[in-house]
């Protein structure tokens, strides 16, 4: 008789559950093996695996996408309930779900199809999808019943988180019905913070950004329910975001700007999607960045679980890069021959003779924003933005010898081999809505900030290599970015794999100091080259790099989220003293500034005399946040005794050595540019202008609301 196959194994087979094992048992693997560094996280994660919160890390290209569907896999083999995988946007999407195919795992793409829901394929989908206040996973009070998850894998958590904040953020824009309205409500208010600013808003000039003060919006909270209410239906920010803030408006922050009304509460209350706050596993797939923080603040996610991430054995599997900041080698050098040389690196002509002498090989720049793309525009065969990104990136893998502008896509986009070999970052992204402003104007300079700054370089850096055996050069324009690379205090704040290969470029940079244009190609082609003397030697410095055993959570991250969770039950006396702890630890005093007006903002809701008590003291630390509704007594500037001696006296005790100096002050005046968009910096560059030449220097309609000129310096006593 004929043998019949399909009966085999039909019996007591149990299922795989073991990420390994089920990798092993695929009937058409796309790859023999698993990478060494896969295997030793699915080891550590399946010992773990019931933990509500886990953070995997891994290097860029360390293959975080095949990690993260065998997970989501595992969980339907163990019988756990419905995985789904959950991506920044469809561009990722359809990677993730390409991979899976290769891998031959069953996936959809629709919350309704059957065979997701009856727990035999991955969802596959963005994080807006699960994510919003329609969402067909179900919100509380929502018309879709809550639906139960076994596990939601978030890919690249750190730039999910962007979407995060933006769903629960109900931005009404200047010509919305509402948003006159809104303005005449609290006229008076933020006219009594900054009059300056309030003009600037009530005639649409510039982008200036001034909070609602709390108590005013906490006392009038149901007159802004009233107004707002019959909008609930009136555009798609309105439909998608109200149903999870309205519950919690008189804990929000407002904030007033030229071109719109922003409504936030101060962390998103994720309760209000049940099955992400309920699934039973959250796994949070991350590069190797150092601070997690934003998942307490945004995602509730448990800050103990966060502390010891799942890491594989080795950092070694990051791909080669050399790393050099133009300025820091020359402050002489200008940046309109970087983007020469970066057009003929392009073509192929690496001596810069006019003539192809090398292989053409693909540059990609990113900055900030479409202004900061102009430059560029000259020397870019195409100008991308997240909409068109993925046709464009399909071409850069297909095809070579091309120069490409990415704007403001710092992760979130994979660019393997020689899809790209030049990186070059012209500036990190400023923050765009009058929020994140606000505030990264009340901490400018501070360690917070700068933490910030540098993970976004960071995710930046990573855009060009994909695994260990890709390489890719990386240049960094500009004297913020020079400042990342040569000061101890922010070359700290990189992953250990970083830094090691900073290390590597630095002492390759000292060899070239001071020189011109020609020594930063001869830098460049040897790396490109491959020269067998720089591959061992950077294959050397990563071999020992282990991961951090712990990351970072900010203890005023955590205390912000507990705060907040205490006060949407009603228990706000509790959350102000949630805060009292960090702001006594904390040796940084805008940022205790900072948080004592969060802290008088719950004070308020039981006490608004001490609120307003604590909020005089926050406005001694930090001169950018609310004024109290007293007002304040301008402070006298007094002059330094010696001009001289106070310049070298600020110089000393700011600067390590003359090359950060030099820097410093490029920075700074490269701060100084009065547009729409960078009011504020410019202001804070020009205090710091007058303190660099020994005057006393201060912001006088910053630190009274409104009470005189932007800036002030004492030239004489």
């Amino acid at each position: 008789m004929p043998l019949d196959l399909s009966r085999l194994g039909k019996g007591d087979r149990a299922p795989l559950i073991r990420p390994r094992d089920i990798f092993n048992g695929l009937p058409n693997r796309p790859f023999p093996y698993l990478r060494q560094e896969q295997g030793e996280v699915f080891e550590s994660w399946f010992e773990i695996r019931d933990n509500h919160d886990i953070v995997i890390k891994q290097n860029t290209g360390g293959g975080k996408t095949v990690v993260g569907l065998l997970i989501a896999q595992s969980t339907l083999n163990e019988g756990i309930g419905k995985a789904v995988y959950l991506t920044p946007d469809s561009y990722l999407a359809s990677q993730a779900r390409a991979e899976a195919h290769r891998l031959g795992l069953a996936t959809a793409s629709d919350p309704d199809d059957m065979e997701f829901r009856a727990e035999r394929a991955i969802l596959i989908t963005t994080f807006h999808t699960l994510i919003n206040g329609l969402s067909r996973f179900g919100v509380i009070g929502g018309s879709h019943p809550p639906m139960d998850l076994g596990t939601v894998i978030v890919d690249d958590a750190h730039a999910a988180l962007a979407a995060t904040e933006a769903q629960f953020t109900l931005s009404i824009p200047r010509g919305h019905d509402a948003y006159q309205p809104l303005l005449d409500m609290f006229e008076g208010d933020l006219r009594r913070q900054s009059a300056k600013a309030w003009a600037d808003i009530s005639t649409a000039e510039y982008t200036a950004a001034i909070r609602v003060p709390f108590w005013a919006w906490t006392d009038r909270a149901q007159n802004v329910m009233e107004l707002l209410h019959p909008h609930r239906e009136s555009n798609k920010n309105f439909r998608f975001t109200w149903p999870l803030i309205a519950d919690v408006l008189p804990l929000c922050v407002a904030t007033a700007t030229s071109q719109g009304f922003e409504i936030r509460p101060p962390c998103p209350p994720i309760q209000r999607i049940p099955s992400f706050a309920k699934a039973h596993r959250r796994v949070y797939l991350t590069a190797t960045l150092a601070d997690d923080s934003v998942l307490v603040t945004s995602l509730d996610a448990d800050p103990e679980l966060l502390a010891k991430p799942v890491t594989p054995g080795s950092a070694a599997d990051l791909g080669d890069r050399l790393i050099l900041s133009p300025l820091a080698l020359n402050p002489n050098l200008d940046a309109g021959a970087i983007r020469w040389l970066a057009g003929q690196f392009a073509k192929g002509d690496r001596n810069g003779d006019g003539l192809p002498d090398s292989q053409p090989i693909n540059v990609v720049v990113i900055v900030p924003s479409g202004p900061a793309a102009e430059p560029w525009k000259p020397f870019a065969d195409d100008v991308l933005r997240v909409n068109d990104l993925a046709a464009g990136v399909e071409t850069l893998k297909s095809t070579r010898g091309r120069l490409v502008v990415l704007i403001n896509k710092y992760d979130g986009v994979d660019l393997p081999g020689d899809a790209c070999r030049l990186l070059i970052l012209d500036g990190v992204p400023t923050p765009m809505s009058g929020a994140d402003r606000r505030e990264a104007d009340a901490l400018t300079g501070s360690p917070t900030v700068t933490a910030r700054e540098i993970q976004r370089i960071e995710q930046g850096m990573g855009r060009g290599v994909r695994d260990r055996d890709d390489h890719c050069a990386v240049l960094l324009l500009g004297a913020n970015l020079a400042r990342a690379t040569t000061e101890p205090n922010r070359l700290s704040m990189f992953s250990n794999a970083t830094q090691a290969q900073l290390g590597l470029s630095q002492e390759l940079a000292l060899q070239i100091r001071g020189e011109g244009i020609n020594s930063i190609r001869e830098a460049l082609s040897v790396f490109l080259s491959r020269d067998p003397a720089w591959v061992e030697e950077s294959r050397r410095r990563t071999a020992t790099v282990r991961y951090a055993e712990y990351t970072r959570i900010r203890p005023e991250a955590v205390a912000s989220r507990q705060a907040f969770d205490l006060a949407v039950v009603g228990q706000t006396s509790d959350a102000a003293e949630r805060f009292v702890q960090v702001i006594n630890q904390t040796d940084d005093a805008a940022l205790r500034g900072w948080l004592m007006e969060q802290r008088a903002g719950y004070i308020h809701f039981t006490d608004s005399d001490q609120a307003q008590r604590v909020l005089v003291n926050a406005t001694r630390l930090n001169h950018a946040v609310l004024r109290p509704a007293a007002g304040i007594a301008p402070a006298k500037t007094k002059a330094g005794a010696v001009q001289a001696r106070e310049a070298a006296a600020f110089l000393a005790g700011t600067y390590d050595n003359p090359t950060q100096l030099v820097l410093g002050v490029k920075a700074m005046l490269e701060d100084v540019v009065w547009d729409e968009e960078r009011t504020n910096q410019a202001e804070a560059a020009w205090q710091q202008l007058g303190r660099h030449l020994g005057f006393a220097s201060s912001r006088p309609d910053k630190e009274s609301g409104g009470e005189g000129p932007d800036n002030l310096w004492i030239l004489s006593p």
